[in-house]
């Protein structure tokens, strides 16, 4: 199974609700909190332990992701496991990104797409899917 896990700002639910649509297939679980974490649950804990078993985070990241701390905290985690970060600016641009001082500088321009390009990650990372798969 190729884990990818996706952090976004609750706001962007319904966005990142489509991404995880578009990524999944029977090869493939797709980490997003709404639906997969259960009242109850110790909200934390799920997300590491998702965390480490994903190969892939993508971040989406818009301008109410940029002020939430557990998005930042998602990236933080993932670059410290070594797991491959995708970014996705939706509302917001490099250089946006870039100029705001407070933001930790662990996405790099070569991590960060635009919503528009959605379709050149997906084709991608379906590749990673299928030699996974193997």
């Amino acid at each position: 199974m190729y884990n990818i896990f996706i952090s976004h700002s609750s706001i962007d639910t319904w966005v990142a609700s489509r991404i995880q649509k578009e990524i999944g297939n029977e090869d493939t679980f797709v980490f997003l909190d709404q639906g997969c974490i259960d009242i109850g649950d110790d909200f934390e804990k799920v997300i590491l332990k998702e965390l480490r078993k994903a190969k892939e985070v993508i971040v989406l990241l818009t301008p109410w992701a940029l002020e939430r701390p557990y998005v930042w905290m998602e990236i933080g985690a993932a670059w410290g496991l070594g797991i491959r970060v995708i970014g996705v600016l939706h509302g917001i641009s490099f250089n946006d990104l870039n100029e705001n001082g407070s933001n930790p500088i662990l996405l790099k321009k070569s991590n960060l797409i635009q919503l528009n390009d959605l379709d050149k990650y997906l084709d991608q990372v379906q590749s990673r899917i299928i030699a996974n798969a193997k």
